[in-house]
């Protein structure tokens, strides 16, 4: 069974955003269908702090054994930080998605753009056709 937290937003490209503790801050990863999808992660690429994104732009790949897939940016903004543990350990999107899986850190241009993503319920529908097809 997929775990779809409900406080989390979410792409139809299988990104979810996360709010940080800082205010206009939200954490960004895959989510635990999609690293399912992918089966074990062996390289995360990740932009480097100070770089900016639009909406659904491509920020970073993450390769899997057999296949490789760009990451979308959920959100409109700046990346803070990026998750250095998954240099050393890939696995973890594996592991955890939702916690210590998570790979950047973006301050929002727009804290309004998280009201166009998937809530958990719009999201868990969208698995379940994908699931069915």
């Amino acid at each position: 069974m997929t775990d779809i937290p409900e406080h989390l937003r979410y792409t139809p490209e299988h990104e979810y955003l996360r709010e940080a503790d800082e205010e206009g801050e939200v954490f960004i990863g895959i989510t635990d269908y999609a690293q399912g999808e992918l089966g074990d992660v062996v390289y995360v690429e990740l932009p480097a702090p100070g770089e900016e994104f639009g909406r659904m732009e491509a920020f970073g790949t993450v390769e899997a054994v057999k296949t490789v897939s760009e990451l979308f940016c959920p959100a409109a903004g700046e990346v803070v930080a990026v998750n250095e543990a998954l240099e050393a350990d890939p696995a973890l999107v594996n592991s955890d998605p939702y916690g210590e899986g998570w790979m950047i850190r973006l301050a929002l241009e727009s804290p309004d753009d998280i009201e166009d993503l998937l809530t958990a319920d719009q999201y868990a529908a969208l698995v379940a056709d994908a699931d069915e097809h």
